[in-house]
């Protein structure tokens, strides 16, 4: 298997952008990532300069295929710098800069969590499939890079096709059309990868799909509000986001967090859920409130979000969601799919009366 050295050194022959510095001195080379044979590589570039930039984003392919053991290479272009390369804009001075949508995709938002383990996943899994019951055409993109969940909440394996030798073609679950990173890894290897790296893989996904038109395509983010998380929500047009939280204290400290991130960005807040809200026993009925109850419901009418509803701790979402048999498109007329689609209900109508679409900064892959 090929190391970074060895790329590296294959690079070492070419010229930066300028035509004289050389490539590995010119600040262009944003990271490099090795999967078995297969070498990921993204370079550093400004949207504007990206058409300039492609002959040498070709001849950095060439090169690394070119490397014994590289049996396929992938270049890409990333406007995000290595920590220390260069100091990065504001949010919302990133936020007023030049906008494009992506192709297609008539309204994209957002489904965050302040920190993992408050079911965002199962939960954006279940309100595609109900926005998808309410009359829309959906997709939805797993954005969480180092834990995707998506492939085993659809039921969906194998790799996409692709079109052209460059555009992906989305698999479908349910009448859903579904991208993740995990149909084009191995299910259990690492994803030991840096920010840049990530990014251009999100890019990837969501500019290199032949998504067709879709009225909304939802987007799994990853857990949290870090550098990856920012950058995302800086760099795709989101009509909106959706926070998911559970009731207790600690998620809703996470979940304000979430809340000022989007706002710093100017990304409309659609709502926030509470997930896991109660647990009714299908035994005797009694009610429990395990992690407490209505935290989430407080916290939105405090900063000022509409509340979106509650789903509760049940074992019918867990078994169905672990079998790849979510409960909206498997019990339709069950009492769990209601709720979901009751949200949905209220996400279209402010989708379709509320909050005009952001367009953000145009990000090129190639």
């Amino acid at each position: 298997m090929a190391t970074e050295l060895d790329i590296r050194n294959a690079l070492a022959s070419l010229k930066g952008p300028d035509g004289t510095t050389p490539f590995l001195r010119s600040g262009v080379l944003g990271g490099v990532a090795i999967q078995g044979e297969k070498v990921y590589v993204s370079l550093i570039a400004e949207p504007q300069n990206a058409k300039a930039i492609e002959p040498l984003r070709q001849a950095v392919e060439d090169q690394v295929k070119g490397v014994p053991g590289v049996s396929g290479a992938l270049v890409t272009l990333t406007a995000e710098r290595p920590q220390g390369s260069a100091p990065a804009p504001g949010p919302k001075a990133a936020a007023a800069t030049a906008r494009a949508m992506v192709p297609g995709i008539k309204h994209i938002i957002a489904v965050a969590s302040g920190k993992g383990g408050v079911g965002k996943s199962t939960t954006a899994a279940n309100l595609a499939l109900a926005l998808k019951d309410t009359g829309l055409t959906v997709g939805i993109l797993d954005a969480d890079i180092y834990g995707p969940s998506l492939p085993k909440l659809f039921g969906l394996s194998g790799k996409p096709q692709v079109r052209d030798g460059k555009i992906m073609i989305p698999l479908e679950g349910y009448g859903v059309k579904v991208m993740s990173i995990g149909f084009l890894i191995e299910e259990e290897a690492p994803m030991i990868w840096r920010g840049p790296m990530v990014m251009s893989a999100l890019q990837q996904m969501m500019r290199e799909v032949d998504w067709g038109t879709l009225d909304v395509l939802v987007v799994d983010m990853p857990p949290g509000t870090g550098d990856a998380q920012l950058t995302m929500a800086q760099s795709v047009p989101l009509a909106g986001a959706i926070i998911v939280s559970t009731p207790q204290d600690l998620a809703l400290i996470d979940a304000r967090r979430g809340v000022a991130m989007f706002k710093r960005v100017e990304v409309p807040i659609l709502g926030v859920i509470e997930n896991m809200s109660y647990f009714l026993c299908p035994e005797c009925g009694t009610r429990s409130d395990i992690f407490g109850h209505g935290g989430a419901r407080h916290e939105a009418e405090r900063l000022g979000v509409p509340f979106l509803g509650e789903i509760p701790l049940h074992m019918e979402i867990r078994e169905k969601s672990d079998a790849g048999l979510p409960v909206v498109a498997t019990d339709p007329d069950g009492p769990h799919a209601k709720l979901y689609r009751g949200i949905a209900e209220q996400i279209k109508a402010r989708l379709e009366g509320g909050a005009a679409p952001r367009t953000m900064p145009r990000i090129v892959i190639e």
